[in-house]
């Protein structure tokens, strides 16, 4: 292995190509590409990098661009994407399709605020469009995890159990375009853990159809294959960590990230970089003798419910913090899990860093403070920056 200095959309540019080169005795591999901020870099780096067998396509938008990923995964390669915002908007009817045709394309995704207004700065809100719809979604904290990630995504998607598109979100601008130590593995050992991609219902030799007309039972039939396969993502994925872990020597983060919580009274919950900086809260806390712990929701599709319910159980308060949030309810990874929490439990919803914004050590120490006031939860908390 070797230690790289690389922005996380490099990061992800890499580890696609490498999984690109680890498919070069099957099918190949497949990238259609069109550029928007801030997941420019991971394409352009894509188009600068040999690869045996395979093709990255330059095409006239995004909705394009995953229709070219859904050929060649129909086709049987290995395909990849990467976009943000209005691009993956514009993408979202071919995302459906790529979904419900159960092919396993890999995207990785810039988080951007939507507009207009325009703001080039980072929300999930983008991400989350598509949270109803099959695909998996992760949310990365640092650059190791975009390239990590990137790498289980593929194996993950690809497995015979799964068989579904995945996304790997990166914050955009936090996460993209700063540069981190990242060790990147040999292509020996990525050869090693990715198989050669096998896509039982690829287009071949035998004339059948893709997205044919079909009744209402077959389609009740088709979701509910889809949707028991989700459900048995985390345990597939809980095979690729060991996996993982014996060829590369670290292990990938797990579906929710515990920190210093077994004994917390007081937890702080949230996705994607804030989770680092929650972390580094609790510390400051605890130094302080409160008992305070933070969860990181990394696999928020599917939703890991029952590693969440156990982080919950017992917590008195429970600070959800979201950098989204669903207009006339609240942060969603707040609605989402607010029910796991124990009866009694003061689950309170704050909502910061929307379009970009900081969201710092002294925000969370406000919102704990907050939250430690309260008797009972109130509505969902817009938090402002200092």
């Amino acid at each position: 292995m070797t230690i790289e200095l690389l922005s996380a959309n490099h990061g992800a540019a890499l580890a696609a190509t490498m999984a690109a080169r680890a498919n070069r005795n099957g099918r190949g591999f497949c990238s259609g590409v069109y550029p928007i901020t801030p997941s420019t870099e991971c394409m352009e780096y894509l188009c600068l990098q040999e690869i045996e067998k395979g093709r990255v396509i330059r095409v006239e938008s995004e909705h394009s661009a995953m229709a070219v990923c859904i050929g060649a995964s129909a086709a049987g390669a290995r395909a990849f994407t990467a976009t943000a915002s209005n691009g993956l908007a514009y993408m979202v009817e071919n995302c459906i399709a790529a979904a419900c045709l159960r092919l396993p394309v890999v995207m990785a995704v810039a988080n951007r605020t939507l507009g207009p207004p325009w703001n080039i700065w980072a929300d999930q809100g983008d991400a989350l469009l598509l949270r109803d719809h099959g695909l998996i979604q992760f949310y990365c904290a640092d650059n190791q995890e975009v390239f990590d990630s990137i790498l289980c995504a593929f194996r993950l998607a690809e497995d015979a159990r799964v068989l579904m598109p995945a996304m790997v979100c990166m914050e955009g601008f936090i996460l993209s375009h700063t540069m981190a130590q990242t060790d990147i593995p040999q292509q020996e050992q990525v050869d090693r853990f990715l198989p050669l991609t096998a896509i039982p219902h690829q287009l071949a030799t035998t004339p059948h159809t893709l997205g044919q007309l079909e009744i209402p039972h077959q389609t009740e039939m088709h979701r509910q294959q889809h949707h028991e396969a989700m459900l048995g993502v985390p345990q597939v994925y809980g095979e690729i960590q060991d996996s993982f872990e014996s060829i590369f020597g670290r292990r990938p983060a797990d579906v929710v990230q515990a920190y210093r919580a077994d004994d917390a009274e007081t937890l702080i919950v949230s996705m994607g970089t804030i989770g680092s900086t929650a972390e580094r809260v609790v510390d400051m806390l605890r130094e302080k003798g409160q008992a305070v712990g933070a969860l990181r929701v990394r696999l928020f599709r599917p939703l890991p419910v029952e590693a969440i319910r156990r982080c919950y159980a017992g917590r008195k308060r429970i600070a959800v913090i979201d950098r989204n949030i669903s207009l006339g309810l609240g942060g969603v990874l707040w609605a989402e899990t607010r029910g796991l929490a124990d009866a009694g439990a003061t689950v309170q919803n704050y909502i910061a860093g929307l379009g970009g914004g900081d969201v710092r050590p002294e925000h969370i120490l406000n919102m704990v403070a907050d939250l430690q006031s309260r008797a009972v939860a109130g509505p969902p908390a817009v938090m402002e920056a200092l």
